[in-house]
């Protein structure tokens, strides 16, 4: 764990931190990579990982829009959380994947801040929509990421 700041300052990996009621950073932490193709050579994988990359892909497009990105860990996790000034003004959840069977385990996370940080609405974001299923869910928009990336 002691090159990780190197690692950080040669932009081979970047690190967020979690968001708890203070807005302190503290030392929990996820760790993404600049460079898919790093992790997938070095990493160990046992699957494709398809969710964690869809979540780096949207990480890195956070930062490369300026935004100050921590994540949420209460109750339940949220993928990131976003920071201007001293106030959350935005709530991401990440799924590869959202159909019947997981919509509400993934909905948990982003509620959970949302209520915590008093937001209005999340933003749930995958790769593909069963739009034969998604509720009318107030206050979760739920956009692929291609759509958002092109927003």
């Amino acid at each position: 764990m002691e090159s990780v700041p190197f690692l950080n300052s040669i932009y081979l990996y970047s690190i967020t931190f979690i968001c708890k009621w203070g807005l302190t950073p503290i030392i929990s932490k996820k760790v993404y990579t600049i460079d898919q193709a790093f992790a997938h050579r070095l990493g160990f994988n046992f699957s494709e990982n398809k969710g964690r990359i869809l979540e780096n892909i949207v990480f890195l497009e956070l930062l490369r829009r300026g935004k100050d990105v921590y994540y949420h860990s209460g109750k339940k996790e949220c993928d990131f959380v976003i920071k201007e000034s001293l106030d959350i003004v935005e709530a991401i959840q990440v799924a590869y994947l959202v159909d019947v069977n997981n919509y509400e385990r993934e909905c948990q996370g982003l509620l959970d801040a949302m209520d915590t940080y008093n937001l209005n609405e999340g933003l749930m974001l995958t790769l593909n929509i069963d739009k034969s299923y998604i509720p009318n869910n107030v206050g979760i928009k739920v956009l692929t990421v291609w759509e958002w990336l092109l927003n």
